[in-house]
């Protein structure tokens, strides 16, 4: 069992990797061509993210907070 819990946490955390790697390229992709990466708009997306997450109040910014730590290296 403890076998196929690893199996599973390295798929996710390969899978967390590459999308964290596609972001940045797809942003890049968006400013230097203007034109959306697989039909998505990233900046659109993360501006209305971060908008309603600031609209959110005090809410908001704990969310914000526990979102970000889950980007941040320990």
């Amino acid at each position: 069992m403890d076998s196929v819990f690893k199996n599973v946490n390295g798929f996710i955390t390969s899978l967390v990797g590459l999308f964290m790697g596609i972001i940045p390229l797809s942003i890049l992709w968006f400013v230097l061509t203007g034109t959306s990466v697989l039909g998505m708009d990233v900046i659109a997306n993360i501006t209305s993210l971060l908008g309603t997450l600031t609209n959110g109040g005090f809410i908001g910014l704990v969310v914000l907070v526990i979102v970000c730590s889950f980007f941040t290296k320990k």
